[in-house]
């Protein structure tokens, strides 16, 4: 499943390709994700011209600035609105100048074109988004809400702080943590405490912190919270930093796969001598997924 590093890794090479281009068309091939495409997002969205694209946790946001930006325009058309995107267990989201024929799980395109009407002459300068998802667990969600209340959309305002806010640190960790008796691992999946922290990127974090998976999130201390927390940052900019992780279906959004997996401490290596000490990294499962770990090491 595409993680923060994977999304973010998206983000950012989207940036050049995107922002500030005019969508000139909306083709919606399978309306049955997630949650189901909405009829009316081929009316909303043609015409508009892609402002900023951000990152919450897993979530894309890409803000649709109106066409008519007219000072006596009114309406919902009138006003700057979200494109909410989802990459689910097994979706991407690429820019093709020049896109192939549609496959049997390229779900979306977005037709962009240059936003002066006079670079649109240059059939060059056209190119495609496409949102492909084989399992169909993404979503592909409009809201109008104004940035200032985009918090509080329901998919987005129970999410965990970001990784790399300021604010989160061992303290941030500690006081979420108290009196809370499961494992500190699946603490961490759950995305209520920081957001972004999937299941390879916990089992090297913990690793790094020196921390056991299945120690109680409760019975952890301060001093040990802000190893974890630096561990958690450390991590996910290696991530970044190397195009995320490909274990099956993720690629960036020009078609290359990251390799963060490769050079894992122990996330996949069960039986593998610990690249610190040489104990033998054990797999265990918790909650339905696997978690690696060095017996020695991790305490």
């Amino acid at each position: 499943m595409p993680e923060l590093p994977e999304v973010e890794v998206t983000r950012r090479g989207l940036l050049p390709h995107v922002v500030g281009r005019r969508i000139a068309g909306v083709t919606v091939r399978h309306r049955g994700l997630r949650w189901p495409v909405e009829p009316e997002l081929e009316a909303r969205l043609t015409g508009r011209v892609i402002g900023r694209i951000e990152r919450r946790g897993k979530y894309l946001l890409l803000e649709c600035l109106p066409a008519d930006t007219r000072p006596d325009a009114d309406g919902d058309d009138a006003a700057p609105g979200w494109l909410l995107v989802h990459l689910g267990m097994t979706g991407t989201l690429r820019v093709y100048p020049d896109a192939p024929a549609a496959g049997a799980h390229d779900h979306l395109d977005l037709e962009l074109v240059p936003a002066d009407p006079a670079g649109s002459a240059d059939a060059g300068a056209r190119m495609v988004l496409r949102f492909r998802d084989p399992r169909r667990f993404g979503a592909i969600i409009w809201t109008p809400l104004p940035e200032a209340s985009l918090p509080e959309h329901p998919l987005l305002r129970r999410l965990g702080i970001e990784p790399f806010d300021p604010r989160f640190d061992g303290a941030w960790f500690h006081r979420l943590t108290r009196g809370r008796s499961v494992a500190i691992k699946q603490a961490l999946l759950a995305g209520d405490i920081v957001v972004g922290v999937g299941n390879i990127y916990c089992s090297e974090s913990l690793f790094r912190a020196g921390i056991r998976p299945t120690t109680p999130a409760g019975r952890i201390s301060l001093p040990r919270y802000e190893k974890l927390a630096a561990a958690v940052r450390e991590t996910l900019t290696e991530a970044i930093a190397r195009g995320g992780s490909t274990l099956r279906d993720f690629v960036g959004s020009d078609g290359s796969t990251g390799y963060f997996q490769l050079d894992c401490l122990v996330y996949d290596r069960a039986g593998e001598p610990c690249r610190v000490c040489g104990t033998p990294i054990r797999q265990i499962v918790q909650g339905q997924r696997s978690t690696f770990y060095c017996p020695h090491c991790q305490h």
